[in-house]
């Protein structure tokens, strides 16, 4: 079984810093691309950032320049340091990595249970 936990979230005021890390255990043969989501309650999930195996990046536009997503492969974690948080920043923050579980499994994407970030002063 896959499992991937989050850690690194709480509450933050604004204008200050966070660092999320998503570490992934578990029967995985190779891990491609990992990213961030965050949800608040009645909206839908949205990419915050993702990373792709060889290191290319993509960032939702209002999170450009305070955010920035890596990857540590040998660890399988990604990370997620966030700067300049500002309210609307604010929401449940998941990592999903897409992997395969042995070397003929299809690719499959996998989530996180989600770490909340608040911010407040």
């Amino acid at each position: 079984q896959v499992r991937l936990v989050e850690s690194g979230g709480g509450l933050v005021q604004p204008g200050g810093s966070l660092r999320l890390s998503c570490v992934a255990s578990g029967d995985i043969f190779s891990i491609y691309d990992m990213g961030w989501y965050r949800q608040t309650p009645g909206k839908q999930r949205e990419l915050v950032a993702s990373i792709t195996n060889d290191g290319s990046t993509n960032y939702e536009d209002s999170v450009k320049d305070r955010f920035t997503i890596s990857r540590d492969n040998a660890k399988k974690m990604v990370y997620l340091q966030m700067n300049s948080l500002e309210p609307e920043d604010a929401a449940v923050y998941y990592c999903k990595v897409d992997l395969r579980i042995r070397s003929l499994s299809p690719r499959s994407n996998y989530w996180g249970q989600g770490t909340q970030v608040t911010v407040s002063s």
